[in-house]
């Protein structure tokens, strides 16, 4: 069968819908705001895989006031036509049932991202009004459903010299906890797709109050996308090393730039999907980068014979890359496609990345001795660091002596059930040793900020006092070396001040964790403590507040006059044992915010802005996001 026929008859139906609205999470992830996004996704997923058929140029998104959501592209329209086995019409399958899709026979779409089918249908499932519209074969037919059932016929409204899908919803009160959309996070993942995706155009507009437009067109790709990675870092060489070749039906398409930072940001798709994971993919890519310039390292005397070859970790520092694959049949690992695992595309790019760089770095000797020379002064700080990585191997009993940082460990020995508080100074640290379960609860305190590891190398980073104590304490090393499975700790609590100095070891401590303990964010098992703001007492009654909203209720419902206490805490150490359990510690009463990575990349791009060398981005990204701080202690 032709691959561009798309008609009824390539809608396959696996399933039914019924467990969706029951169990909505098993499909969206959360019921919070990253599912709520999670709806766009999905409907311009099916838009995006148009276009990866050559048949859809442009897609339109819009937020409207009432917080209702919008997607059109001017693809080829979802079919119109009678499906053959359930005699209704093919949208109304897509729509109305799980796994009805184009997708699965390989007859609608040759390279598909969302191969599991249920994204519009889904979406229907949990949105209380949906409206599809689709141009096709000179007509225009509308649509209108309610949580997932429809409630008009499909029907010809109109005629039409276009063809395209519009898609229309407003998420569903009953089901999601948030229901306001926000512009930065869609904005972040359609940029994601332009990039993906060149000479497609995606238009962002959002119609509420603070009204606002972006369209974003890249016919450079990836190029572009690792020219915007790296705009606020320093390359070491001016153009970026891209290649586009395709193999067995597999397209590859690579681009990369190394820059002046210590660390790696590479980033791995599949079909447009951002495999967070890794995959065979990644593990094609770095096998052959660290195999090609070990060959040019030897091939003109780099290095000594007698000496060891470059690592993998040495030839990628510094290193920005986008690695896209796009292939028919991707085996995605679980649902939420987070690991490709086709075995056979790492020999794919392998081979492809092996031939390429080694023909690049042949034929650009002044670039190829930039790279290299990183990776040789990467491979001798390593060797530098070697003793002191071994200081902070996990040791089956820890030696208080080899702690500066003093910590005062808990007595359970179940990870599970075991927590450490990564407390600022020995004053709030006495008071959280005093305070503390010491049964479940172990205490860390820092003296002091502890390094911006975004400026440091992994040599001088470990032989820094305060880093090389959490390490030790934590169990798990770091970097390449991270093992999750030796975490003394499935609780890692940040416990800082509640103010701008608390605010920046805060900050420090995260890029740290991001950085070399991402395995530690990836599991959950990051917090942030969030200690009381003020203590207000009338007579015996005593009120805390973590907010100035909840101290205004809690003032009004006082009555304000002159037997009002109040108490502004500048810091943790302030508190007596007893406060900073009841308030801060107690599992039963404390509030802790457990940090996770929606995107991964706007993450390492925030740090990079935040603890890197270059100012003026980090004045911009402060005057932008200025209005949203709260709780800023001047």
């Amino acid at each position: 069968m032709p691959q561009n026929i798309y008609g009824a008859e390539q809608i396959q139906v696996l399933e039914g819908l019924e467990a969706v609205r029951k169990r909505p999470g098993m499909y969206i992830g959360s019921t919070g705001s990253s599912g709520l996004h999670h709806l766009v996704y999905e409907i311009v997923d099916n838009s995006i895989d148009e276009a990866l058929q050559g048949h859809c140029d442009k897609i339109n998104v819009f937020i409207h006031e009432d917080n209702s959501i919008t997607v059109v592209d001017n693809g080829r329209g979802i079919p119109t036509g009678i499906h053959p086995k359930l005699k209704k019409s093919a949208v109304e399958v897509a729509l109305t049932i799980l796994h009805a899709g184009g997708k699965f026979g390989g007859g609608g779409y040759k390279v598909s991202g969302g191969l599991h089918g249920v994204g519009v249908s889904v979406v229907n499932a949990l949105s209380e009004l949906l409206i599809v519209e689709v141009k096709q074969n000179g007509q225009i037919y509308n649509q209108t459903y309610s949580r997932g059932k429809a409630k008009t016929e499909l029907e010809v409204v109109g005629n039409t010299n276009r063809s395209g899908t519009k898609i229309t919803f407003k998420p569903d009160h009953e089901i999601f906890e948030e229901l306001e959309f926000e512009f930065d996070i869609l904005e972040n993942r359609l940029r994601e797709l332009a990039f993906l995706n060149k000479g497609l155009t995606i238009v962002l507009e959002d119609q509420r109050e603070e009204k606002q437009t972006v369209k974003y067109y890249y016919e450079g790709g990836i190029t572009s996308f690792v020219e915007y990675l790296n705009k606020n870092k320093d390359a070491l060489h001016e153009k970026v090393i891209g290649f586009e070749k395709s193999k067995e039906d597999v397209i590859i398409d690579v681009a990369m730039q190394y820059t002046d930072n210590y660390t790696e940001s590479i980033h791995a798709f599949a079909n447009n999907i951002n495999t967070i994971e890794g995959g065979t993919h990644l593990n094609g890519f770095k096998s052959a980068l660290t195999r090609c310039i070990n060959n040019y390292v030897r091939k003109y005397n780099f290095i000594k014979d007698s000496d060891k070859n470059l690592s993998g970790e040495d030839v990628r520092e510094g290193l920005t890359a986008i690695i896209s694959v796009k292939l028919t049949d991707p085996q995605f690992e679980g649902q939420t496609k987070t690991k490709l695992g086709n075995t056979e595309i790492k020999g794919i790019v392998e081979t492809i990345t092996n031939d390429t760089v080694s023909a690049f770095l042949e034929e650009n000797p002044s670039v190829s001795k930039i790279i290299v020379e990183k990776g040789l002064t990467a491979a001798r700080a390593r060797q530098a660091a070697k003793k002191a990585r071994e200081l902070t191997r996990r040791k089956s009993v820890l030696d208080s002596t080899a702690l500066p940082g003093k910590l005062a460990d808990c007595r359970e020995k179940d990870p599970a059930l075991s927590e450490i508080y990564i407390v600022e100074g020995d004053s709030a640290g006495g008071s959280a040793k005093q305070g503390r379960d010491s049964k479940t609860q172990a205490i860390l305190p820092l003296r002091g900020k502890i390094l911006n590891v975004e400026k440091a190398r992994l040599d001088r980073i470990l032989n820094t006092d305060t880093i090389r104590s959490m390490i030790t304490a934590f169990g798990t090393n770091i970097s390449e070396e991270f093992n999750l499975e030796s975490a003394r700790y499935h609780k890692v609590v940040i416990m800082t001040d509640a103010d701008v100095d608390g605010a920046h070891i805060r900050t420090l401590l995260l890029t740290f964790f991001f950085r070399y303990m991402r395995g530690l964010i990836d599991a959950g098992y990051v917090y942030i403590a969030q200690p009381p703001l003020y203590k207000v007492q009338k007579g015996k009654r005593i009120e805390y507040c973590y907010s100035d909203k909840e101290l205004n209720e809690i003032m009004e419902d006082m009555g304000k006059d002159n037997t009002i206490n109040l108490q502004r805490y500048k810091g943790l150490g302030e508190m007596n044992p007893e406060q900073l359990w009841e308030t801060t510690m107690d599992p039963n009463t404390r509030t802790l915010l457990k940090v996770t990575i929606d995107d991964a990349i706007k993450a390492d791009e925030i740090f990079n802005i935040l603890m890197g060398d270059k100012v003026q981005p980090r004045k911009e990204f402060i005057e932008k996001n200025a209005k949203k701080v709260k709780n800023l202690d001047i």
